[in-house]
């Protein structure tokens, strides 16, 4: 069998083509001159001589007419430009309104817009813009000179197997093979270049974790360019490589979406190890936030995208019905639109952080997570409380977490028969055990026999502890009652409860029950400073 460099694809139905030859050799129609430029050049009616007639050719390219010709055929082939003759117009007197009513016929005006019929007189022709452009197309669709391959390829054989010639199948093989060493290749420089170029800085771990995914996925995207570019030269049936050149289109920008989401990724752990390096801890809840929304924006882009560019899908009649529909959208959706600008309000005021002790109406409880639509809080009873956004960014919020100290107040009572002199002594050392622990706040602090109740006198106990949260203030507490125990036994002072106490005339034989104090002043300070001192050294000996 004859190799025919110009045989690439047949796209012409048997019972589309005219019996009579003088359909097939006239240029009255755009439909007519598809048929003598196309069938011309098929395999078992190969007669480029014909097919040139349909090209508007100057003095100097009729020299090479048939090999301009040959090279048009190629150029559809290789974008699989699949030309339905039933769709060509069959009017001498077609004219475009898409194109302020000229007399032109465009076959495919996105992928090959320099390619039309023009009518010329009482024929339709390539115009000749597009005849000076086949060379240069050609290019376009061949690059890196893998062209001369078209007529280098069918040499190897044009035995039919399976519906498809030697050469073809072998060029199938040949580029499987390809593909996968050179998926391989890649693959190894990536994993071992690049690994052992991040090593090198001590980004070893975060490159294995999210660099080589990406350089993987980016070694992916040139195996398909490669795929595109050889493809092309198998000359398949058009229906074929129509179909492998749609899915190639639409595996492009799907690899890049890919490669953008890893990369979004990439760049929330680089904000958040920036925000673990900060104070706060709201920075460190926004970074998921962020996260999530560019994720979501490269992949509705990423979408578009692939719809427009690789599937060839018109958009905008979707992008404009989104925009009437985003209208009801958002009507219906006002408590969730609410709730997302609730919680843009809370990252831009920070009124609490992620771990925060706060109150809000009947929410009482530690902050655990702010979400898009609501903050949750654990409460004391250790359940989960949602609150929307909108709700929590109009209420008020009582923030126990930014205090900066943490009051505690209590009313110490002893017994109404305690001595003055007992009483200041024990105030002294409430005054001296504040002082000495670590963590109270000095300049601040009220310690006083400030009342006479009904069964006691009341010590008035306020102190403020330097504390990050309510554990170390309950350990703080602990410590400093432990301690005013210690002194009140160490002192003799008897703590009031209400009571009720009768009072007997003694009796010569049985002592009173109602205790001696002494009233030296000295003996109790003598008292205070062996138990400041004993209780302080026992402390700094720990």
């Amino acid at each position: 069998m004859v190799a025919f460099p110009g045989m690439g694809q047949v796209i012409l139905d048997e019972n589309q083509i005219p019996v009579d030859p003088k359909e097939y050799h006239n240029l009255s129609s755009p439909y007519n001159t598809t048929l003598t430029f196309f069938y011309n050049l098929r395999p078992d009616n190969y007669e480029p001589e014909a097919a040139s007639k349909s090209l508007s050719l100057s003095s100097k390219e009729k020299a090479e007419a048939v090999k301009l010709t040959i090279k048009l055929k190629q150029i559809f082939d290789g974008k699989g430009i699949y030309v339905r003759l039933n769709e060509v117009p069959n009017e001498p007197n077609y004219l475009d309104s898409l194109k302020n009513n000229q007399a032109r016929y465009f076959f495919d005006a996105k992928r090959l817009p320099s390619i039309y019929l023009e009518k010329k007189g009482r024929e339709w022709k390539f115009s000749a813009f597009s005849v000076s452009q086949i060379n240069e197309l050609h290019q376009e669709t061949y690059p890196f000179g893998t062209g001369k391959l078209l007529n280098l390829l069918p040499k190897l054989g044009n035995q039919v197997y399976f519906g498809l010639q030697f050469w073809q199948l072998a060029g199938i093989l040949i580029l499987i093979l390809m593909l996968f060493v050179f998926h391989k290749v890649i693959t190894f420089l990536v994993d071992r270049g690049l690994l052992h170029f991040l090593e090198r800085f001590n980004y070893g771990e975060t490159g294995e974790k999210y660099l080589l995914p990406l350089a993987r996925i980016t070694s992916i995207y040139f195996v398909v360019m490669l795929l595109s570019l050889f493809i092309r030269l198998l000359q398949l049936p058009i229906e074929v490589v129509s179909w492998i050149t749609m899915l190639i289109s639409a595996a492009k920008p799907f690899i890049i979406t890919l490669v953008f989401y890893k990369i979004v990724g990439i760049v929330a752990v680089y904000f958040a190890r920036l925000a673990s390096k900060t104070d706060s801890t709201l920075d460190d809840q926004l970074v998921p936030l962020v996260r999530k929304t560019m994720k979501a924006f490269v992949l509705i882009v990423g979408t578009l995208y692939i719809l427009k560019e690789g599937l060839e899908i018109d958009i905008l009649p979707f992008l404009t019905g989104l925009s009437i529909g985003g209208l009801a959208f958002a009507l219906a959706a006002q408590d969730t639109i609410k709730n997302f600008f609730g919680s843009i309000m809370i990252f831009i005021d920070k009124p609490f952080q992620v771990g925060d002790w706060i109150t809000s109406g009947d929410v009482d409880g530690t902050v655990e997570e702010v979400g898009f639509r609501s903050t949750r809080v654990r409460t004391f009873r250790n359940s989960v409380t949602y609150i929307p956004n909108g709700k929590i960014a109009d209420a008020t919020i009582d923030n126990h977490g930014l205090r900066q100290y943490r009051r505690f107040y209590t009313t110490l009572t002893i017994t109404y028969d305690t001595p003055p002199e007992l009483v200041e002594a024990f105030v002294n050392g409430l005054r001296e055990i504040v002082i000495a622990h670590p963590d109270t706040r000095k300049e601040n602090f009220n310690i006083y026999f400030n009342n006479l109740s009904a069964y006691s006198l009341d010590v008035m106990f306020y102190v403020f502890f330097r504390v990050p949260d309510w554990a170390a203030e309950l350990q703080a507490r602990h410590e400093l009652l432990i301690r005013i125990l210690k002194l009140a036994n160490e002192l003799g002072v008897r703590f009031a409860f209400p009571t009720q106490t009768l009072h007997m005339e003694t009796f010569p034989e049985k002592k009173s029950m109602v205790p001696e104090y002494s009233h030296d002043a000295a003996g109790y300070q003598l008292k205070l400073q062996e138990f400041m001192k004993t209780e302080f050294n026992k402390k700094d000996l720990n």
